[in-house]
């Protein structure tokens, strides 16, 4: 829901299309544990294009949306592309695991102790570690949703599936069928326009965002101030800006 956060760019004429992957919001949710890997999301994306003549696009990909077009461009060369901006988005799960784990270094003794119980014995559901889980994401992803935030942040969700299966139970503990990713030797390989975005506080820390741009040729990158893993939320009208101007870069 949070891309809805955007739905006011689209007062500058730009048309805007958002979609529900495979195993999230109104898209199909299927059983089949096989059906949730990269591969078939690629093939939805490429579908997607066919099936709306998009020839000639800009694309944004966010998180796990940004990996998606690293792979994509990488992996099937892809015509039409003017420009991609990446948010927060790793090239590498492993690095990404071994930043998430020096994250967790600042939270407390007994955050970091709970968590660390907890990828010991398997056991995710003990309420000392849930709490401890809820203060890291708190501290670099975003806050749990309240009365006082944004609409679509508010609406329920329906992407745990999804996530559980492809990526795991929680941002450190990558085990499910993208805990392989690793696309940072074929990122030189990409030739459109890219722009790196992350924030300073975000889940995809500086390191991470700094590996995709350096292997990017003439990739760009910005790094929002005071922002953790939404910086569309966190720093709404300096991501819509930012945005603006790069598309108008390169139209």
């Amino acid at each position: 829901n949070y891309f809805e956060l955007m739905d006011d760019y689209a007062e500058t004429g730009r048309q805007l299309i958002m979609y529900d992957q495979v195993g999230c919001g109104k898209s199909s949710l299927p059983e089949d544990p096989a059906v949730y890997v990269k591969e078939t999301w690629a093939e939805e994306l490429i579908a997607l294009r066919k099936y709306l003549h998009l020839d000639e696009l800009h694309m944004l990909g966010q998180s796990w949306g940004g990996m998606l077009e690293m792979y994509y461009l990488t992996s099937f060369d892809p015509q039409g592309i003017k420009s991609v901006m990446i948010d927060g988005s790793p090239s590498s799960i492993k690095l990404w695991i071994q930043e998430q784990h020096r994250l967790i270094k600042y939270l407390s003794y007994e955050d970091r102790e709970a968590i660390a119980e907890a990828e010991r014995t398997g056991d995710f559901t003990n309420v000392k570690y849930l709490a401890a889980n809820d203060r890291y994401m708190e501290k670099y992803c975003w806050d749990d949703p309240d009365e006082n935030s944004p609409e679509p942040l508010r609406r329920p969700t329906n992407g745990k599936r999804a996530s559980l299966i492809a990526e795991g139970p929680n941002e450190f503990t990558e085990n499910g069928t993208i805990s392989d990713f690793d696309v940072t030797d074929q990122l030189k390989n990409i030739h459109v326009p890219v722009l790196v975005t992350n924030g300073t506080d975000d889940l995809c820390t500086p390191l991470i965002a700094k590996t995709v741009v350096d292997h990017i040729p003439n990739a760009k990158w910005h790094l929002f101030a005071n922002s953790r893993h939404l910086a569309l939320l966190d720093q709404h009208d300096e991501f819509i800006s930012v945005l603006d101007h790069w598309l108008a870069a390169n139209d």
